[in-house]
């Protein structure tokens, strides 16, 4: 498998626990709805084009209904500073009591599909409440005990999670400890350039927000690939993100979905014509809006990678993979 690179995608599976303290649901409904039958579309694309992803879940997705959802919450939570971000602040109030009811906190029946229809796909953690390692007011403890309920309430649904993406991609090194105790073999880190240190959300500027938009169009921080030998630092095992794929831009059309689409077409080229790894993320939701051009535009993506497959032996891979790849090391 190491031989012509490698092609790494985790999407963040999370519905609207990502998004509830910046987003009203009245606003953003019909995106988190699509996802239901946009994640069956994906996973339809990635076996026609042979790919094998990781699923980062926040684990209050796997909840049955409301009182499931209760049941596995940790008795000790983060007590953030800014109390919008805990999901537990208002008693999950505004949850209703399953899928059917409300498509906005549960997605058991689509983690189900993946996990039994598409074994090929990797199911990991996106933390239990959709945790932020880097905000005021929360602890090592609290992270342990949101990453303990992750487990246990997969594991309930006969998942083990091996792989974890930091949400909002708050990166926290003095957490990883924890995740090896817990079983964690690998972790989403971010790229090296300086607009992509993790940050609170206090501390995630403008100037930060203007430079991780302008480099999904134009090269600016390089390809941000990997060498697998380069990952080998004990585990569990950073293996970095190289590229957000960020929606579609109506009001950038189609010249900038072009330039999106060439920066990430030539960086997976670098990748496998220099046996290195790439690796590309986003949301399922972020689909939701502009539907069929973000799926248009995956499909050219994966059509790409099966060229390079040909042409240069590029494999898919999880971040499960991965790991197994530089245990070998």
């Amino acid at each position: 498998m190491n031989s012509g690179g490698q092609f790494v995608i985790s999407l963040d599976f999370e519905l609207f626990w990502g998004v509830r303290d910046k987003r009203k649901i009245e606003d953003y409904s019909s995106a988190l709805e699509k996802v239901h039958a946009l994640v069956p579309e994906m996973l339809a694309m990635f076996r026609e084009y042979e790919v094998n992803t990781t699923f980062a879940t926040v684990g209050l997705l796997f909840a049955q209904d409301k009182k499931e959802l209760i049941k596995y919450s940790p008795a000790l939570k983060p007590n953030y500073k800014d109390s919008n971000l805990s999901p537990y602040t208002d008693g999950f109030g505004i949850v209703k009591d399953n899928a059917v009811d409300d498509p906005y906190h549960f997605a058991l029946p689509l983690i189900e599909m993946i996990k039994d229809k598409y074994p090929e796909h990797e199911i990991g953690t996106h933390t239990f409440s959709h945790y932020y390692c880097q905000e005021e007011g929360q602890t090592l403890e609290t992270f342990k005990a949101d990453l303990v309920s992750a487990i246990e309430i997969a594991k309930a649904k006969g998942i083990e999670l091996y792989s974890l993406v930091f949400p909002r991609n708050q990166y926290n090194p003095e957490y990883l400890q924890v995740c090896k105790e817990l079983g964690i073999l690998t972790y989403r880190g971010n790229e090296e350039a300086w607009y992509f240190a993790p940050d609170s959300k206090e501390g995630t500027t403008l100037k930060k927000k203007i430079y991780r938009t302008l480099d999904c169009y134009l090269n600016i921080s390089g390809h941000n690939t990997y060498k697998l030998s380069d990952l080998i630092s004990g585990k569990p095992y950073n293996i970095p993100s190289s590229r957000f794929f960020r929606p579609y831009m109506a009001k950038g059309g189609m010249i900038l979905e072009e330039l999106k689409l060439r920066r990430i077409k030539n960086s997976m080229t670098y990748a496998a014509k220099n046996n290195l790894l790439y690796h590309l993320w986003w949301h399922p939701h972020n689909f939701g809006q502009n539907t069929y051009r973000n799926m248009e535009t995956l499909k050219s993506v994966l059509e790409h990678y099966r060229k390079l497959n040909l042409q240069f032996g590029f494999k898919s891979a999880t971040m499960l993979d991965i790991a197994g790849l530089l245990d070998e090391k």
